[in-house]
């Protein structure tokens, strides 16, 4: 029995050769695998001398050869394939172990270059694993270390140890890694937009962790992160606390997203992916504490994020309300050291997301997948229309905006009533927009006595303004653009209500 060894990582390499010199297969490797072969003292041969053709071109050229893939390919159940190995003097190869350049870790690497990618691009590893996986009914194909151990197990039995269902899922798990490469450099190629909207487009995921359950018990899941992109909520880092579950990960991600939003300083308490407090503030402390004003009684059991090192008076000022993860950039140790104190409450670290095709937003429906670019143009609020006679004023203005960047990080009808830089109120979820600003109104109380509304997308009629003004709102931002504009300017000028038009809509389904 005859197998062929070509792998960059050379993990358990020395141990799985030992394995085969000891079941009696010889061995074929090419360059620095058959030295690490040879330097723990089992007899390889060189693809060289297998083919009677150097390696060529620093390496690039040194397995695309007949003597190797017809030796790979060869069907041994027909006598004609037989017989044409036989008339060139190609012996069958019987086992594949190889792996790939590191091509994704290059390409995603901090000042990496074109020339780097390119150099990382495997092309005979991708050609043999492929050969092999084709052929897995005769030939077994490893393209991961991890599956050295079982399969030595079975090399002592000549290879037949193996059976027809052990080789068919070697042969899928090998399509998919290749299929995992070639998706990595298709979207390395594509640039930033990482191809979206072209004729074709596959995403690369490897799994990170396989998790307990989904959103339900009866429901399996796991986590995978981007090839091509570093940082986010799916590498986020557990400093303390039980493993993340699939619902963990999605309120995580969502504080996270909604405070990575905001160049000041921001805290958010999320429930269910939305926001229920969110306030800005130079004080970080103070920031928290605004925001879990905004809705104590949700913040039970939530997350809280925040786009700024967590500090010890931070950490102390959480005290007493349970949250079920905090997220931030970093903390400081002695914070660390307080909220390790939490024996229910996970800590994450996470990094900004970055990378090629870091900035597209996929969901699956039946039948396929809808892909958009995220959420995120260019605003100018300076920009913004004023709609009615009365314009707002500077402190309006600037609580404006804030509640216009908290909708976007709500689900649609999306209302936000801010006042001094904090979520006092919203309304999420609700196929009426004029339930949500009711909602919103409930939630904040008499805070929303002289505070600022946004919606996420415009109002169909004047009966969303009239509730607003009768629960105290002086000022709006929408983004215009109904039939009914007119109405709705009508009623906010009645109502001594200044109301913007953004010109943009916020949607968050």
């Amino acid at each position: 029995m005859r197998a062929l060894l070509s792998v960059y990582d050379k993990t358990g390499l020395a141990s799985f050769a030992r394995a085969l010199a000891g079941a009696g297969w010889e061995m074929v490797s090419t360059g620095g695998t058959a030295r690490e072969i040879a330097d723990a003292g089992f007899p390889v041969t060189e693809v060289s001398d297998l083919t009677g053709s150097p390696e060529i071109l620093g390496g690039r050229v040194k397995t695309l050869h007949p003597a190797v893939h017809g030796g790979v390919l060869a069907r041994r159940d027909l006598a004609a394939h037989r017989a044409e190995l036989d008339a060139h003097g190609i012996a069958p190869i019987d086992l594949v172990v190889c792996n790939l350049y590191p091509f994704a870790q290059v390409a995603a690497a901090a000042g990496s270059s074109l020339e780097d990618a390119l150099e990382n691009i495997d092309i005979g590893g991708v050609a043999l694993i492929r050969a092999a996986a084709k052929n897995f009914p005769h030939v077994v194909v490893l393209a991961s270390p991890s599956d050295y151990g079982w399969a030595a197990e079975r090399l002592a039995d000549g290879g037949g140890g193996f059976s027809m269902d052990e080789r068919r899922g070697l042969a899928r798990k090998a399509f998919q890694h290749t299929a995992l490469y070639d998706s990595a450099a298709a979207r390395y190629l594509a640039g930033e937009s990482g191809g979206a909207l072209g004729d074709e487009l596959t995403f690369g995921f490897e799994r990170e962790a396989e998790l307990r359950y989904g959103e339900n018990p009866h429901q399996r899941a796991a986590l995978y992160s981007a090839a091509l992109s570093r940082g986010g909520a799916a590498r986020a880092e557990l400093l303390h606390g039980i493993p993340m579950s699939y619902t963990n990960y999605l309120d995580a991600d969502a504080a996270w997203r909604t405070v990575s939003d905001f160049a000041e300083q921001a805290a958010a308490v999320v429930k269910h992916t939305n926001a229920c407090g969110l306030a800005v503030h130079e004080d970080q402390p103070t920031a928290y504490r605004r925001a879990f004003e905004g809705d104590p009684v949700s913040a039970y059991g939530g997350v809280v994020g925040f786009n700024r090192r967590v500090t010890a008076r931070t950490a102390d000022a959480m005290r007493g309300v349970f949250y079920d993860i905090v997220v931030a950039p970093d903390y400081d140790e002695d914070a660390l050291e307080i909220l390790r104190r939490r024996r229910r409450t996970r800590v994450l670290r996470v990094e900004p997301e970055s990378g090629i095709g870091a900035n597209l937003d996929l969901r699956l429906v039946s039948g396929g997948a809808l892909v958009q670019t995220p959420d995120s143009p260019d605003e100018d609020p300076s920009a913004w229309r004023v709609a009615t006679e009365r314009a707002p004023s500077d402190e309006q203005m600037r609580d404006l905006v804030f509640a216009w960047k908290a909708a976007k990080h709500i689900k649609s009808n999306a209302i936000t009533i801010a006042k001094d830089g904090a979520l006092a109120g919203m309304g999420a979820g609700q196929p009426n927009r004029v339930v949500s600003v009711r909602l919103a109104l409930a939630a904040a109380g008499d805070r929303a006595k002289g505070a600022s509304l946004a919606s996420d997308a415009f109002f169909p009629f004047a009966d969303n303004i009239e509730t607003a003004a009768a629960g105290g709102v002086t000022s709006i931002a929408q983004p215009g653009g109904s039939i009914r504009d007119d109405d709705c300017v009508e009623a906010a000028n009645r109502l001594g209500v200044a109301m913007l038009f953004t010109g943009t809509r916020h949607f968050r389904h």
